[in-house]
């Protein structure tokens, strides 16, 4: 099967599943417009796969004023655009038994990063897309700490798991509404990426070697995405689908039920 989208935006393009996804969707034969922080990186990806497949967009996603602009560029621009895919993000960790070292600025960042920024451009492409008369969609990575959380990093866990309940709102609001918006959320485990770094988190040593490897999630993520999957759980958040989160949800649905 192939990818039900013809031009997606992929916001966190730069690195880790965000670059891996958008290869994919470029060596589907489908048109990318990759955005992040470090032109570098954006420069290397549409050098790679050239400019008739490929623009890039140097934008930061934590300037929540700059969002609208943002957002009306790129649909001026790209009026053909069917999918966004939210898909940047950090971790930090906190101890809150020593709150000396708690750094609350590091704190807002992660959280405005991995939550609010997601919902400001959620708000501002709603429009665009409800106006298409074509299938589109909104793409999440949140990941299996949403489900359950870690020690190390609680403020991750929490803004993953705050996106992972507004998305479940989010797909039941825009299934009723105007236009023709599939919601898709991708659950992933720990992977190989940068995202462990020690640049980033100093106190995990071999960060990169945690998890499953990028390429095996990347296949798994893309079957369920070829697959037109609305949830795309993946290694050890299968598992808690299978054990918890797909009884939480029948009872979400059934609490709707009951509310109309």
């Amino acid at each position: 099967m192939s990818f039900a989208y013809k031009k997606v935006l992929v916001i966190g393009a730069t690195s880790g599943i965000g670059w891996a996804l958008a290869e994919k969707i470029v060596q589907d034969g489908k048109h990318v417009v990759i955005v992040g922080r470090r032109k570098e990186k954006l420069d290397e990806f549409e050098k790679k796969y050239g400019s008739e497949k490929v623009d890039s967009i140097v934008f930061d996603i934590s300037k929540l004023d700059e969002i609208p602009k943002f957002v009306r560029t790129v649909t001026s621009e790209h009026p053909d655009l069917d999918s966004v895919f939210l898909n940047a993000g950090i971790q930090r960790g906190f101890d809150f038994s020593k709150p000396e070292t708690v750094d609350l600025s590091v704190l807002e960042l992660e959280f405005k990063t991995n939550y609010l920024s997601y919902m400001h451009l959620t708000t501002a492409f709603i429009p665009f897309l409800q106006k298409q008369e074509k299938e589109t969609s909104f793409i999440y990575t949140t990941s299996g700490l949403a489900l359950l959380p870690l020690p190390r990093c609680p403020n991750y866990c929490a803004s993953k798991a705050a996106l992972h309940h507004m998305i479940l709102v989010l797909r039941e609001q825009l299934r009723a509404g105007p236009g023709n918006i599939k919601v898709i959320e991708i659950f992933p485990p720990a992977v190989q990426t940068e995202l462990h770094d020690a640049k980033h988190q100093p106190d995990i040593k071999d960060g990169r070697n945690i998890g499953m490897p990028l390429d095996e999630f990347t296949d798994a993520v893309w079957a369920g995405l070829t697959k037109g999957e609305e949830q795309i759980p993946v290694g050890f958040v299968a598992k808690a689908f299978d054990a918890f989160e797909s009884k939480r949800q029948e009872m979400f649905k059934g609490f709707m039920m009951n509310m109309k």
